[in-house]
């Protein structure tokens, strides 16, 4: 079990709603990753998904809703960190700067308590597939990411990247993206009111509207999307002696491939 050595604070904008948030992190004895929200308390596993329209949201009895979570458990799981207890201003997660490096420079100035050396396999292959879209986790002796995406995009078109844990920065710093053509129509139907070019990448016809971190950046967030949303089974993904191949998924594909896994990963 892994914590921080103390409480910290981090606050933005709010990249769905557009709201100012702020999350304050405890330190926490006791296992699992807590979201605090008025007057009632959610934690962040795969029973407790009640949506996975363009994010990941919790909810439960006491908490309608806690929303756009997947950056910051990517964030624990690159940090090796599995219990916290998060107090929120506001049902959606601060943005920063679009991806989990705030979040991982936070954990790592507040200090994070020593970790047990742990490793799983997985029991057997697990397929999802549907057509175009597929997601698939093979045992293996090594751990590795591929991810194919394929927009209308002049780089990001039949595109692949894979990703082993020593190119964890790469994906640890890539930022959420979206069409610049389409963010109007995204923020009239409520999503998105907080994006900008401080925050996300926007793909235009021929490039993008900010200079790009690393090669297809946006394809190591969809990385980075994925190892947040598999956190939710409840064991770290990046200690998973796994291959995992993707193609043309987001969080739904990985929601219902994590359900799939929940039962398949045994620790060594």
């Amino acid at each position: 079990m892994a914590t921080l050595k103390k409480t910290t604070e981090f606050s933005s904008v709010a990249l769905m709603t557009g709201k100012d948030c702020t999350a304050r992190i405890e330190p926490s004895d006791t296992k699992g990753i807590r979201y605090h929200f008025e007057d009632g308390v959610v934690e962040a596993n795969i029973d407790n998904v009640i949506s996975t329209d363009h994010c990941v949201v919790f909810g439960n009895k006491q908490v309608k809703k806690i929303m756009l979570t997947e950056h910051f458990s990517a964030a624990c799981a690159i940090c090796g960190i599995d219990s916290l207890d998060v107090y929120l201003s506001h049902f959606e997660l601060p943005i920063g700067d679009g991806s989990s490096k705030p979040w991982v420079e936070l954990f790592k100035k507040a200090g994070i308590t020593s970790q047990e050396k742990e490793s799983y396999r997985i029991k057997e292959p697990v397929y999802y597939l549907n057509g175009k879209t597929h997601c698939i986790v093979l045992p293996s002796d090594n751990f590795r990411i591929t991810y194919g995406v394929n927009y209308k995009h002049p780089e990001l078109n039949n595109r692949w990247v894979s990703m082993e844990l020593k190119e964890i920065d790469k994906v640890t710093e890539a930022r959420t993206f979206g069409y610049l053509k389409e963010l109007k129509t995204l923020q009239m139907l409520g999503f998105a009111r907080g994006a900008n070019e401080n925050n996300a990448v926007g793909m235009t016809d021929n490039g993008y509207t900010t200079e790009l971190r690393s090669e297809y950046e946006p394809v190591r967030h969809k990385i980075l999307d994925l190892i947040g949303d598999f956190y939710l089974t409840g064991c770290n993904p990046l200690k998973w002696k796994a291959e995992i191949v993707v193609k043309e998924a987001g969080h739904t594909v990985h929601y219902k491939t994590a359900l799939m896994l929940k039962d398949k990963i045994l620790k060594e």
